[in-house]
């Protein structure tokens, strides 16, 4: 069954992510040349403190052209409250989060570090491939 299948087994490991220090330009240069739309935020430690979204960066902009200040640093423009999960969660609870949260991608969290992130498309690829695996079984 789908729940007995574990975010562990499908979450992306090579991550982009950004410190609070970088330079918002710097950081949509890598938003863009990775293609993603967000990347976590981590302290020096590995901890996660936030995640910058493409959204946020584009909210710096509108901000910042009505005062004059475009820019500044991924900390001034980040999501400070990010929901993460376990590597333990089963693939169904982690699509229920996605589908019902409105979000595109969830980090994956283990003893305070961010170890990886799962998004709709690893998921859809787990769904993918066990209904596949049912099929072959038959």
């Amino acid at each position: 069954m789908l729940n007995s299948i574990t975010v562990r087994d499908y979450m992306t490991r090579h991550l982009l992510t950004f410190h609070a220090d970088t330079d918002l330009f710097a950081a949509i240069d890598r938003l863009l040349e990775h293609r993603v739309h967000a990347a976590p935020v981590v302290d020096e430690h590995g901890h996660l403190i936030g995640l910058l979204s493409a959204d946020d960066c584009l909210k710096n902009i509108i901000d910042g052209t009505y005062y004059e200040e475009v820019g500044g640093s991924v900390g001034a423009s980040m999501m400070r409250e990010v929901f993460s999960i376990s590597p333990e969660t089963d693939i169904m609870q982690a699509t229920e989060l996605l589908v019902r949260g409105g979000r595109r991608c969830l980090p994956v969290v283990e003893n305070g570090k961010l170890i990886g992130q799962v998004s709709r498309h690893d998921l859809l690829r787990a769904v993918k491939q066990f209904a596949q695996h049912q099929h072959d079984k038959r």
